[in-house]
């Protein structure tokens, strides 16, 4: 199993980012939001990864959360990995106005990548 979380899963396209946020579907497990849309053009799972400035001024926790958050996607991602070979644009937002710690954002995490797969089954 790999667990790396490499460039070419990193989704960095700027009209898919915009895709996600008008046409995409949203699940949601506190304190964490995932926008997503199936894309067949990808050979991977693409992910991004927001955490709001509105609710965390300093950027030094903003990018922890930020971290955590891929942290716990990267130990799961095997989860999204369904029958139907099915792969998804993701984006991750933090909603929480607090920090919560790691074991929190995991167990938010991991319920939201089985309620995607799922949903996809």
């Amino acid at each position: 199993m790999n667990f790396r979380f490499p460039k070419k899963e990193k989704l960095k396209s700027r009209k898919t980012i915009e895709r996600l946020f008008s046409e995409g579907k949203t699940l949601k497990k506190f304190p964490v939001r995932v926008n997503y849309i199936p894309i067949e053009k990808y050979e991977t799972c693409k992910a991004a990864f927001v955490v709001p400035k509105r609710n965390f001024k300093r950027a030094v926790d903003r990018n922890r959360i930020k971290r955590q958050l891929k942290e716990a996607f990267r130990l799961h991602k095997h989860l999204l990995n369904n029958r139907s070979g099915v792969k998804f644009a993701l984006l991750f937002i933090y909603l929480g106005s607090k920090k919560l710690s790691y074991q929190e954002i995991e167990k938010s995490m991991v319920n939201l990548l089985n309620q995607l797969t799922n949903e996809t089954d």
